[in-house]
């Protein structure tokens, strides 16, 4: 029984899916993988369930009806995760824009070195993105700055979304009070972990844009980010963060 879950979130990751879990599972059985599938008509689910075959003790599989949003997926899949007793819990994206090699430095950080959360950062050490237009690096690299100025955190990359959690952290933010779905999700996950004065460790990683498959990224996720941050700076104020 592995100590860690991955959860990967996917809508139309036809092209990725089976690659990306095979080079999960393939890192030394330490991670199991839950799928969270918003009804892909491209036939991801199929895939998945065709592999389940192959690995039925580290391979899972959750089934939603369409599109629900990038923030209740992960909250879908930390509820499944802790509910069977991992104590490590990872976001990462099916495209490869997160490097499955980068897994054990995450996990690293948490189970040895002491972090509750642990982000696999794009801006920690420099600016390490591939294959991104210089338009898309400096709103994501501004936004990232604008959030940690009205937040009062630390983390670089706050929007990153390649993160491991202590299975803790999950266990006292309320996810029924989490409000954002789309990107945003990521900063309130953070700030919320944050404002609870868990310890948030940056791992520097190497963010490659995706080769195979479709972006869902657009300007309007940056949007509801900027926006997003200042509701969650004022909402802080009404809340009690006592563990």
């Amino acid at each position: 029984m592995s100590d860690s879950i991955v959860i990967i979130p996917t809508y139309n990751e036809r092209e990725n899916i089976e690659r990306i879990i095979r080079r999960v599972l393939d890192l030394a059985g330490k991670f199991h993988i839950v799928v969270i599938d918003d009804g892909s008509p491209d036939g991801t689910a199929a895939i998945v369930k065709h592999l389940q075959g192959e690995f039925p003790q580290s391979l899972f599989l959750l089934e939603r009806q369409g599109k629900q949003g990038l923030g209740t997926a992960y909250i879908c899949g930390f509820r499944w995760a802790l509910e069977r007793g991992y104590e490590f819990i990872f976001e990462m994206d099916a495209d490869f824009s997160h490097s499955p090699d980068d897994l054990p430095r995450l996990y690293a950080a948490c189970r040895e070195e002491g972090a509750d959360v642990a982000v696999g950062s794009r801006y920690s050490n420099g600016v390490n993105v591939v294959n991104w237009p210089l338009g898309r690096v400096l709103m994501s690299y501004f936004a990232s700055v604008y959030v940690r100025i009205i937040t009062g955190m630390k983390v670089r990359d706050t929007t990153a979304g390649f993160v491991a959690y202590r299975r803790q952290v999950l266990e006292t933010i309320n996810l029924d009070e989490i409000h954002f779905k789309g990107y945003a999700f990521q900063i309130e996950m953070k700030f919320t972990a944050y404002k609870f004065g868990f310890e948030l460790r940056e791992v520097p990683i190497i963010f490659v844009n995706r080769v195979l498959g479709v972006s869902k990224m657009n300007t309007s996720i940056f949007g509801e980010a900027l926006l997003g941050v200042l509701q969650l700076k004022w909402w802080s104020f009404f809340r009690s963060y006592q563990r």
